[in-house]
C-alpha cells in the first residue's frame, strides 16, 4: 500500500496539525460558547498537516469515475457529458449572489430564465405550464401525483385511490406512488416488453386515479400502442403521468402532451445535461395540461402587464413544496444547454442516442442475449451472455469491465430479466469510444470461455477488488475503530 492510499486516521500523528487560528482577545463576548454547549473531551479526530488532508482528498477525488473520466453507459440514466458552458454561466456572479429575498424587482433577469425556461420545456413536452420547483426527478413524481390526486379530489370524485404501473417501471413510480398514499396496481408487459392492453383493460375501473408510464419504457421499447392506452384510460376518467426519464431518446422528434399524457416530469440532469449523481442539487420540473395548470406549486412565475416578471400562485394551487422556487444553479445550466443547442440542435438529440444505442446493440447480439428482437431507442437491455454455460454471471461482466476502464451498465434491472445488462450510450459519445466499448464487451465474452475464473474474482485494477455488497449495503462501515481499523 502507497503512502496516501492510507486512511487519513492512519496517517495521523499525535500534535500534528493543519490549522491556526487566533486567540480570543474579547473577553465575555456573545460569540463566546456557553459552558452547557462545550464537549467535555476533545472530539477524536485525526491529526496531520495540511498537505496530507489536501493529498487524501485529491486522491480520493482520483478514485472517482464520472462522465468527465470516461464512459458512462448507465442504463436509465442517461449519463451524457455536461458542456462546460453550463458551468460557467451558472457560476456568473450576476447568478450566485442573488438572493432568494430580495424583492421581484430586483431579480428581473433570474425571473425571466425562470420563464423562459418553462416556456422551453412546454414546446418541447407539448405541455402547457411547467413548475420548476421540485429538487429531483423523484420529488417531481411525488408533486405530479399530487397534481393527480387533488384533481380528482376537486371534481369530488375521492374513490380514485390506485395508480397503475407498469412491471417494468422504474422504481421510483411505485415508491412515490406509495408516498402520495396511493394504492399500486401493476399491469404486465407483452412477451415483447410493452404494456399488455388486454391485462390493462381489467384494471380500469371508477377507483383508478391514472397510470404512470415510461415512453420509451424501460427496456427501451416504444409504445406503439400509447394512443389506444391513452384513450382507454381517458374514457375510465383516469389520467396519465409520463415519467420523462426517457425522455433523451424523444427530443425533438416526438412530445408526451402530444401522445396523451395530462401530467409529467423532466430530469434536468439526465435530459438536459446538468450534473448528476453524487447526491448534489437536482431538478425534476413538472409539466400539466392546461386543466391541471391551476393546480401546480406555488410560487410561479408569469408576465406582469407591463411586460415584467411576477412572482404569484393560483388559489388552487398545492402550496409550496420546495423552498424559495428549487434550484436556481441546476435551472440556470438546462437554460444554457437549450440555448446551446437551439432549435435546428436539439432535434439531432434523440435521433443520434437512438443511434448509438442500436449500433452498440447490433455488434453485440452475437455474443450476449438479447430477449427483444426489435428496434430499440436509447438503450437496450442483454439477458448475460449468450453462451450460459460458461458460469459468468451479469456482475461478473460489470466487475471485469472495470478493469477495461469503463463504468459498468445497469445491471439485474428491469427485473423482466434474471440476468439483465442494461445499455444507455446517449448521443455526447463518438463512434471511438462506441467502438473501444464494444470491443471490450466482446473480449469479456471471449473470456468467460476461456477463464471464466478471471471474470468471476474481477475487478483486477481497481483500489477496491471484490467487496461483499450484500454485507455492506446490510451492515455498512460508517466510521474509524480506533486501533482496529474500521467500524
Amino acid at each position: 500500500m502507497k503512502y496516501y492510499d492510507k486512511l487519513i486516521f492512519e496517517l495521523s500523528r499525535k500534535g500534528r496539525k493543519g490549522w491556526s487560528l487566533p486567540e480570543n482577545t474579547w473577553e465575555n463576548t456573545p460569540e463566546e460558547l456557553p459552558d452547557t454547549l462545550k464537549r467535555c473531551q476533545d472530539p477524536r479526530l485525526p491529526e496531520v498537516s495540511e498537505p496530507d488532508v489536501v493529498r487524501h482528498y485529491v486522491n480520493l477525488s482520483n478514485m472517482n469515475f464520472g462522465v468527465d473520466t470516461g464512459f458512462y453507459p448507465l442504463g436509465s440514466c442517461t449519463m451524457k457529458y455536461n458542456p462546460k458552458i453550463n458551468e460557467e454561466t451558472s457560476s456568473h456572479p450576476g447568478f450566485t449572489s442573488l438572493h432568494p429575498l430580495q424583492p421581484a424587482s430586483t431579480v428581473q433577469g433570474a425571473l425571466r430564465i425562470y420563464r423562459e425556461l418553462s416556456g422551453f420545456l412546454c414546446s418541447l413536452t407539448g405541455m402547457s405550464a411547467f413548475t420548476l420547483n421540485p429538487f429531483a426527478g423523484a420529488h417531481g413524481e411525488l408533486t405530479g401525483l399530487m397534481v393527480m390526486r387533488q384533481y380528482h379530489i376537486s371534481r369530488g370524485d375521492t374513490r380514485r385511490t390506485k395508480v397503475i404501473v407498469p412491471d417494468s417501471a422504474h422504481g421510483t413510480n411505485p415508491a412515490s406512488a406509495a408516498v402520495c398514499g396511493l394504492e399500486v396496481v401493476e399491469v404486465k408487459s407483452t412477451s415483447q416488453g410493452v404494456i399488455d392492453i388486454e391485462d390493462l383493460k381489467p384494471l380500469l375501473d371508477d377507483t383508478v386515479a391514472g397510470i404512470m408510464m415510461t415512453n420509451p419504457n424501460t427496456l427501451g421499447l416504444f409504445e406503439t400502442e400509447i394512443h389506444g392506452i391513452a384513450s382507454a384510460v381517458h374514457a375510465a376518467g383516469g389520467l396519465l403521468y409520463y415519467d420523462g426519464a426517457n425522455m433523451n431518446a424523444l427530443l425533438g422528434k416526438v412530445r408526451p402532451g402530444d401522445m396523451g399524457f395530462d401530467i409529467m416530469h423532466l430530469n434536468l440532469h439526465k435530459t438536459f445535461s446538468t450534473p448528476h449523481g453524487g447526491g448534489g442539487p437536482g431538478a425534476g420540473p413538472v409539466g400539466v395540461t392546461a386543466e391541471l395548470a391551476h393546480l401546480l406549486p406555488a410560487p410561479a412565475v408569469t408576465a406582469a402587464p407591463d411586460g415584467c416578471c411576477e412572482v404569484t400562485g393560483s388559489p388552487d394551487s398545492l402550496g409550496r413544496i420546495s423552498g424559495f422556487m428549487g434550484n436556481f444553479g441546476v435551472l440556470v445550466r438546462a437554460y444554457t444547454y437549450i440555448l446551446m443547442l437551439g432549435k435546428e440542435n436539439i432535434r439531432k438529440v434523440g435521433p443520434y442516442s437512438v443511434l448509438a444505442a442500436n449500433y452498440v446493440k447490433e455488434s453485440l447480439k452475437d455474443v450476449y442475449r438479447l430477449p427483444v428482437q426489435s428496434l430499440c431507442k436509447h438503450e437496450f437491455v442483454f439477458d448475460g451472455l449468450a453462451d450460459s454455460g460458461t458460469g459468468v454471471t451479469t456482475l461478473d461482466i460489470a466487475k471485469r469491465l472495470l478493469d477495461y476502464g469503463f463504468h459498468a451498465p445497469t445491471i439485474y434491472f428491469p427485473l423482466l430479466f434474471h440476468q439483465s445488462i442494461m445499455i444507455e450510450p446517449t448521443e455526447t459519445e463518438s463512434k471511438e469510444t462506441l467502438d473501444a466499448f464494444i470491443d471490450a464487451m466482446r473480449k469479456i465474452a471471449a473470456e468467460a470461455e476461456s477463464d471464466p475464473e478471471l471474470l468471476k474474482s474481477a475487478p483486477h485494477s481497481t483500489p477496491v477488488r471484490r467487496p461483499d455488497e450484500t454485507l455492506a449495503a446490510t451492515h455498512p462501515v460508517l466510521g474509524y475503530r480506533f486501533g482496529e481499523g474500521t467500524e
